[in-house]
């Protein structure tokens, strides 16, 4: 596992990612190849200049288009249709770009070949990869040690994710605990009571890595054995620690105070929060300017389609619980809670009016936050902001839900990017499980993943 942005990603998948560039690029040259006589165009750096072009926005368009999802594109009629959509897409945006400027323009014969080849290469390497991935092929063999809820959600996680990079070779539930044992079809397990020789085990079973995730550490906690392991070149790794490498996010409900303490991360520094601060203020003004003639389109629309102000301004917890008005286009009709008190919003809300539904779908709605950016009251990134009704109640039902607010709330975040919207206790505790992983993980580069994943959920209407 190599980690970028805080993220870690299986070696395999970054091999894939660059050789899948590779094969675009390739596309491309091995058309130039064919349709040219001369071989001068090897020399021709302005020609591979705009092969590069080609291949960085068909990459991003095949990013935005799932097709890095394995989740989604694992069927071969899934992956054709996506990578179809994609390459339209780039030749929507290539149009535009040669448009503006002609100079990038790469001759028509050489594009057209280039994308007969493209398919070729790149649904015959998408067909081999998927067969690596059903095959297991490459992936890193662990241990797991333990039988707890914990363990149990590791052993979900890989299960489900076909593109994680990891297989459970050896299982060691914990003592008397017999009902795992056919979790996880086709690894070892032995019982715990002979946990003495499980790290010769370990070894003969392949494994690079011990995750410990047991009920009782006190007293019955294998410290010589796992020494053993650690000493002979295993990597050992306390579950939580394990668990939030591989989703992303924390377990609020599972995770130990003492984790948290001794575990990296929660790092700030004053020049960190200088420079987030001056990004949150270039990127606000900017984007107020940008967007102010959709802004007053959408305050007249709102204006005629129903009664009303304009504008919805209501009371949120921010930055060490100081209480703030956040400021949205109103998407509801007036005086919404007049006859329920403060409730979530539902998906589909019959509050909600007809302009309303577009803007929230379109994120519009939204918008005029950029305003408490810009005064300081929230960030570009950071957790949702929510009311003290809501926030007064969930500090009394859900542990360390007070965290989030050792940060500024944001207008997009790694919750709402992550996670679908909700309006339970449920949702509430799986967000915070996002959002002490950002708390925790807090950088400019997380910030920047968020902002481009925010124009994923944006455009497709997802989160």
């Amino acid at each position: 596992m190599l980690r970028f942005f805080k993220q870690y990603f299986p070696i395999r998948n970054i091999l894939f990612f660059i050789l899948e560039g590779l094969f675009i690029f390739g596309s491309i040259v091995l058309s130039a190849m064919v349709l040219t006589k001369s071989g001068f165009f090897l020399f021709d750096l302005i020609l591979f200049a705009k092969i590069f072009m080609i291949t960085f926005i068909s990459q991003v368009c095949l990013y935005y288009n799932d097709l890095y999802d394995f989740e989604i594109a694992i069927s071969i009629k899934e992956v054709i249709i996506r990578l179809l959509q994609a390459l339209g897409i780039t030749s929507i945006v290539l149009a535009a770009i040669y448009f503006f400027f002609p100079i990038t323009i790469l001759d028509q014969k050489v594009f057209i070949l280039g994308v007969v080849f493209l398919l070729i290469f790149v649904i015959g390497w998408r067909l081999l990869y998927i067969w690596v991935l059903n095959k297991g092929l490459f992936n890193e063999k662990i241990v797991i040690l333990g039988s707890t809820p914990l363990a149990l959600d590791i052993i979900k996680q890989i299960d489900k994710n076909i593109d994680c990079g990891y297989e459970i070779s050896l299982l060691i539930p914990d003592a008397g605990q017999k009902d795992i044992h056919d979790l996880v079809p086709g690894s070892i397990t032995i019982d715990y009571s002979n946990k003495d020789d499980f790290c010769e085990n370990a070894f003969l079973a392949g494994a690079k890595k011990v995750v410990v995730a047991l009920k009782e550490k006190r007293g019955s906690f294998p410290i010589k054995e796992l020494l053993n392991c650690r000493t002979q070149g295993l990597e050992v790794l306390e579950g939580s620690t394990f668990y939030e490498m591989l989703t992303g996010k924390l377990l609020v409900t599972k995770i130990h105070p003492s984790w948290l303490i001794f575990s990296e991360g929660f790092r700030k520094s004053k020049i960190r929060t200088f420079i987030k601060r001056l990004e949150d203020i270039i990127i606000s003004s900017v984007m107020l300017i940008m967007l102010s003639p959709l802004l007053i389109l959408t305050a007249i629309v709102i204006k005629f389609d129903s009664k009303g102000p304009v504008f919805f301004s209501q009371d949120r917890m921010g930055q060490d619980k100081k209480e703030y008005m956040v400021h949205k286009f109103r998407s509801m009709v007036q005086d919404a809670e007049k006859n329920t008190g403060p409730v979530w919003a539902q998906t589909d809300d019959a509050r909600i009016t007809r302009v309303g539904r577009v803007i929230r779908k379109c994120r519009i709605d939204e918008l005029p936050q950029l305003w408490n950016v810009f005064t300081g009251n929230m960030s570009m990134v950071g957790p949702r902001p929510e009311r003290k009704y809501f926030t007064d109640d969930l500090e009394t039902r859900i542990p360390y839900y007070a965290e989030r607010f050792k940060v500024k709330p944001g207008v997009t975040g790694w919750a709402q990017v992550c996670y679908d919207y909700g309006a339970t206790v449920e949702d509430a505790i799986e967000k915070l499980n996002y959002d002490l992983f950002y708390i925790k993980n807090l950088s400019i580069t997380l910030d920047l993943v968020i902002v481009l994943r925010t124009v994923k959920t944006v455009l497709f209407g997802r989160g």
